[in-house]
């Protein structure tokens, strides 16, 4: 098999069941004030739609990577069970190497249960402990995107920050909730060979704080220097409905507005702006172009249900790129 990739993904690959409630369902009801979802204890709830779709941080973007022209591949742990042939049959539909798929007897496949209500999301994620144990051996490849993982994503980290610094392979980076919360030391050093940083806004305040360079600012711009000065040579940070800026490695800023469209549900709209941007670059354009591409593949994202029913072709991309 060619172990030669434009971009390949290190995290998770999951199962995600939406289940979709009309905004007039009586049976839910959403706080404004304190921002709960609320159900009533011991109800039966009926619920516009469910569906059983391909999700996860990994496979999002392996997946909008692929579909915008490029060579991908993904690194991640799966089960043996029914849902775990549906992932592979799925990533080899949106021509994602399974190669390095990594099957575990021992757990089921990762799902997640998701409502969509009002535009927004609610998810709960199944804790289910997983190795990691990845072989990056014979791997050629341009960019690595190493994303969110379970308890045991140390080690992982280590191998993937030491394969990039021998191979000089590239390296984007997006931590999780876990990473976030747990060991900043060990997000540190994988920051001192990340050649991108993808964070959202509230996660560069979370890196920030912990880091002793708390900020009171509101404008994402003025998280950009300091998340630099942590060691990654450039930045991307989203801010929902305000647009998303960046950095490079000149420290030149840039700034790019939302392309607004009939949003509907917003799962994966980060996974999508990054497969976006990083496929811009791979067509070696610069960053300015780089998040118009990822701007507007979240666009399309986020008026269909699931991470990746919306990603968009290269031609529907350069389609929506006359507009």
């Amino acid at each position: 098999m060619d172990s030669s990739f434009d971009l390949v993904t290190i995290g998770n690959a999951t199962i995600d069941l939406f289940l979709s409630i009309q905004d007039t369902n009586r049976h839910f009801h959403l706080n404004e004030e304190t921002q709960e979802l609320c159900v009533r204890y011991g109800d039966k709830a009926l619920v516009e739609k469910v569906e059983l779709l391909l999700g996860g941080n990994a496979s999002n973007v392996a997946v909008g990577v692929s579909r915008l022209g490029f060579k991908s591949a993904i690194l991640a742990e799966i089960g043996t069970d029914e849902f775990s042939q549906k992932i592979v049959n799925n990533l080899k539909n949106e021509g994602v190497s399974d190669f390095f798929l990594k099957r575990n007897e021992k757990t089921p496949s990762l799902i997640s249960v998701i409502i969509n209500f009002k535009v927004d999301r609610t998810i709960f994620v199944e804790d289910i402990e997983m190795e990691h144990n990845f072989d990056l051996n014979n791997l050629n490849v341009k960019w690595i995107y190493l994303t969110s993982l379970g308890k045991k994503w140390k080690d992982t980290y280590k191998q993937v920050t030491e394969f990039c610094k021998r191979e000089n392979a590239k390296l984007a980076f997006n931590p999780g909730i876990l990473q976030l919360d747990d060991d900043f030391s060990k997000i540190t050093q994988t920051f001192q060979v990340t050649d991108a940083l993808f964070v959202n806004k509230e996660e560069a305040r979370s890196i920030l704080t912990a880091n002793g360079k708390a900020t009171s600012s509101v404008n994402i711009e003025d998280f950009l220097l300091p998340l630099k000065s942590l060691g990654p040579k450039a930045i991307v940070i989203t801010d929902g409905k305000n647009g998303s800026c960046s950095i490079n490695e000149q420290d030149k800023v840039f700034s790019c507005g939302i392309i607004e469209s009939q949003a509907i549900e917003r799962t994966g709209a980060g996974d999508s702006y990054a497969a976006g941007f990083l496929s811009a670059i791979l067509a070696g354009l610069d960053f300015s172009t780089a998040m118009v591409w990822g701007a507007r593949n979240a666009s399309s994202v986020v008026t269909r249900v699931g991470a990746q029913t919306g990603l968009l072709t290269r031609k529907k991309l350069e389609e929506k790129l006359k507009e």
